[in-house]
């Protein structure tokens, strides 16, 4: 049976594992290959303050993780998703369409107004979220700026 639970930065093995199980393969093919990056970079998104994560579990079995925080902004406070996932085998069977259901409802419950979050155009993602309720923000756009070595 599915059901979400909050996280914390002491499931950090599970959170690592069905992370890296979706997004080192296609079609984000993320190379975290880097150990020591991938620890600095869960603890960025789970272990601070206002860190807010769930997981999805069949039974017992982690199968999703939703990492992002929680934003204190002048409309409401807003639950910003910087990873979402779902292992791969589970997708397209219902169970991303649930996790989220049920994150609503629990940030719902904790007074929060909104999901932000971000994805490419070009993923499968983009069609789930659009299924899922999600609007796309027009006016909004994404810059990036590598640095000179």
């Amino acid at each position: 049976m599915l059901s979400i639970k909050r996280l914390s930065i002491k499931d950090k093995e599970i959170i690592t594992d069905v992370f890296t199980s979706v997004f080192t393969k296609e079609p984000w093919n993320d190379d975290w290959s880097d150990t020591n990056q991938l620890d600095m970079y869960i603890n960025d998104l789970v272990g601070q303050c206002y860190s807010l994560t769930f997981g999805l579990f069949d039974d017992d079995q982690p199968i999703g993780i939703s990492m992002g925080y929680i934003k204190h902004w002048y409309r409401g406070t807003e639950y910003i998703i910087n990873e979402f996932c779902v292992k791969t085998e589970r997708q397209g069977a219902g169970a991303g369409s649930f996790f989220i259901a049920e994150i609503e409802k629990a940030i719902k419950e904790m007074g929060l107004k909104q999901i932000f979050l971000l994805t490419d155009s070009n993923v499968p993602a983009y069609n789930f979220y659009k299924k899922n309720g999600f609007v796309e923000c027009t006016t909004n756009v994404a810059f990036a700026k590598w640095l000179a070595d």
